[in-house]
């Protein structure tokens, strides 16, 4: 008889603290939910219409071509975005600590040729021989040949900053065309160009857009907007037509350089999608021999973030996850070449994605160097 009122007695002293535990669990249960339905984010998500993803079929069918890579060391250095062959023949590379490289075309006699204070995206020379850089913190720069950089356009209108400055081309008649990849999400604001550009695309609020500066009246106009994540740039052969990289939307545009305040979404035939629904997020735009043009593809596409197009409010809560958890796919080594058609002339891959995140591709009559955002040195191939 003790023994079963002992029992009933630890029974009756056990409810209350399960009811107590249950309590906890519930309310971090609720917080939780609370946290991923209602904690403020800077993004407003919009619903887009995704392509079903092609995979790597037809001309992007699956090689290894990449895959045998040569590396330039760099030393401590990181992430050389953009390359490019500078009128004194050295190689040109911006690197993510704001310094640009200067060295020779085997990686030798490497030296920092200026630190312009923030990160170069991309980069052309002028008639001059001035180095013109977009700078995605500082804006549109020129650096003379001593390394000392100053500001050609840092806004379109005193109310109209440019935020995210990214890529640029200098065409024969002295205008220089560069995007401004977003102006919603500058990155010293949200913590880097990465950064920056991971809610921008999340978003898809098709922001970006292409602007002309004009260096003799000193005053930037809007060419084109409607683009989500305006990225590579590239000059047609008969210097006023554009290639423009819209990343968000896994597609290259072909705009007319004297258009003016462009909605490219409009329809107007002064803007065409010369390449639609790639299996990657394409990024810097270069030109090459023999009238190619190299797309580097940043990352392949991910089949769940694109199921998400048109589900905004899950792309929110996406978006209270650690950026580790976020589908923004796995390394994947892809560039190819194109013609002024949007004709594929070659395509280089590497499934490893030992080289990781390829940005673009610089082409001399005996390389081919590889640009990435993160990489630890300059990948090459023998022409």
């Amino acid at each position: 008889m003790t023994l079963l009122n002992d029992e009933r007695t630890g029974r009756r002293a056990a409810l209350p603290v399960l009811y107590k535990a249950a309590g906890i669990v519930a309310l971090v249960l609720a917080g939780a939910v609370a946290y991923f339905c209602f904690w403020p984010i800077p993004a407003e998500p919009v619903s887009w219409p995704a392509q079903t993803p092609p995979g790597y079929t037809g001309a992007f069918a699956p090689n290894t071509r990449l895959a045998a890579l040569r590396t330039i060391d760099l030393g401590q250095e990181i992430g050389p975005e953009h390359i490019a062959i500078g009128p004194d023949g050295k190689l040109y590379a911006a690197m993510l600590s704001g310094n640009l490289l200067r060295m020779d075309p085997d990686g030798s006699k490497p030296e920092v040729f200026a630190n312009t204070g923030g990160r170069v995206l991309g980069f052309a020379f002028d008639a001059q021989g001035r180095m013109i850089a977009a700078d995605a913190v500082k804006g549109l720069l020129a650096i003379g040949p001593d390394g000392r950089a100053s500001v050609l356009a840092d806004q379109v209108t005193p109310s109209d900053p440019v935020s995210y400055a990214n890529s640029v081309v200098v065409a024969p008649d002295g205008t220089i065309y560069f995007t401004n990849a977003s102006t919603r999400f500058s990155p010293p604001q949200w913590g880097g160009t990465y950064e920056a550009s991971v809610l921008d695309i999340l978003e898809q609020s098709a922001t970006g857009r292409v602007l002309a500066y004009d260096p003799a009246a000193g005053r930037t106009r809007i060419v084109a907007h409607g683009l989500s994540f305006a990225n590579g740039i590239a000059l047609g052969a008969d210097g006023r037509t554009l290639f423009v990289n819209e990343t968000g939307r896994y597609r290259v545009w072909k705009i007319d350089g004297g258009a003016s305040n462009l909605n490219v979404q409009s329809g107007s035939p002064q803007a065409r999608i010369l390449l639609d629904n790639l299996p990657g997020y394409p990024d810097n735009l270069m030109r090459g021999r023999d009238g190619r043009i190299w797309v580097g593809l940043f990352k392949p596409r991910n089949p769940a973030a694109d199921s998400l197009a048109e589900k905004p409010f899950l792309r929110k809560v996406l978006l209270r996850l650690p950026r580790s958890l976020l589908p923004l796919g796995e390394s994947y080594g892809h560039v190819f070449a194109i013609d002024e058609d949007g004709r594929v002339t070659e395509d280089l891959q590497d499934p490893s994605g030992a080289y990781p995140e390829t940005t673009g591709a610089t082409e001399t009559a005996e390389r081919l160097y590889i640009h990435s955002l993160h990489a630890h040195g300059i990948g090459w191939l023998p022409r």
